[in-house]
């Protein structure tokens, strides 16, 4: 991927585009996907929409309890136990996994936290970095050898517009100086963006290519951190938690980026690319607002994301990827 390939592609979906708009006619019987955060919000929108297209959809779930009654309805899909904060749980779970399938044509990684309070795990570790950005990574290099046994797998990662807040904190990735919620909430989207850019330089002699998107806007359980105060003030919701931004997508709405990205054959032979409302997203100016959309230079490039990579190989000591 070059800066010059981060261009929309004119493709024919757009920012109301929904989940069911994009299975439409799909027929992905025989596929294989494991889709984090998949019992909840855009990932269990995520769910029906793929297994309603004949995929069979394992879901890692912190409260797997939550997620079988949440996941009742839905055919040919399996909840395992993972916790994404916890590594010795990932390792846990995409061992089980490897355990039960030969090969995984999917990988969607719609899990995630944002804007919490200060919270330590593992060995000290950030705690949004760590659930966003290194549980994925562990993840996805535990499960690379089913990825590279499939016929040209996908993986997608949930970023968000919220990059523009900071790239990657090298000086002090953790916040030992002082903790910053929404920071540490940016840097996790930058890192979930930087993961995917260099995740497709080491897979795609495999065939295994990946792309990170912003969803859109949407009110889901992602803001279960937030005050209603909180959400009020940012002109999100009413005083009732009534949706008022009327640039707020609904989750059928906020899936369809992934699921665009997991299945359109416009991106067949593309990948390392940020995608927004069902498009190919174009890169935007240091200076842009956050609501304007686009990637920031630095959430694309090729050398922090080699840079993040090693980093997040060294700490959480998952199996390499030799590409």
């Amino acid at each position: 991927m070059t800066i010059p390939d981060q261009q929309p592609l004119g493709s024919p979906f757009s920012a109301s585009t929904t989940a069911e708009d994009i299975v439409a006619g799909l027929d992905l019987s025989g596929k294989t996907a494991v889709v984090t955060g998949g019992y909840s919000g855009l990932g269990l929108e995520t769910t029906w929409a793929l297994a309603a297209a004949g995929t069979r959809v394992i879901v890692p779930a912190r409260r797997p309890d939550v997620a079988r009654a949440a996941l009742k309805e839905v055919k040919n899909c399996e909840v395992i136990p993972m916790d994404l904060a916890d590594i010795d749980s990932v390792r846990s779970a995409s061992a089980h996994i490897g355990d039960r399938l030969d090969r995984l044509d999917l990988l969607m990684a719609v899990g995630g936290v944002m804007a919490t309070p200060e919270r330590r795990v593992g060995p000290g570790w950030e705690g949004q970095l760590t659930a966003n950005h290194f549980g994925h990574f562990t993840l996805a290099c535990e499960l690379y050898p089913l990825l590279a046994a499939a016929d040209g797998a996908r993986v997608v990662v949930n970023s968000s517009a919220g990059h523009t807040l900071t790239g990657i904190r090298w000086h002090d990735p953790h916040f030992r100086t002082g903790y910053d919620k929404w920071l540490a909430y940016g840097q996790a989207k930058t890192a979930n963006a930087l993961f995917a850019v260099h995740l497709d330089v080491l897979g795609q002699g495999d065939g295994v290519r990946a792309f990170a998107l912003h969803p859109g806007k949407i009110i889901t359980g992602l803001q279960r951190e937030m005050t209603l105060r909180e959400q009020i003030d940012r002109g999100w919701v009413d005083e009732h938690g009534n949706v008022i931004d009327t640039d707020f997508k609904t989750p059928s709405q906020g899936a369809a980026t992934g699921l665009w990205a997991a299945t359109s054959p416009l991106l067949d032979g593309r990948g390392g690319l940020y995608l927004e409302d069902c498009d190919i997203a174009r890169v935007c100016g240091p200076d842009s607002l956050m609501d304007d959309g686009g990637v920031r230079a630095y959430a694309i490039d090729p050398d922090e994301a080699a840079r993040l990579w090693d980093l997040s190989l060294a700490v959480t000591g998952a199996t390499p990827i030799t590409g």
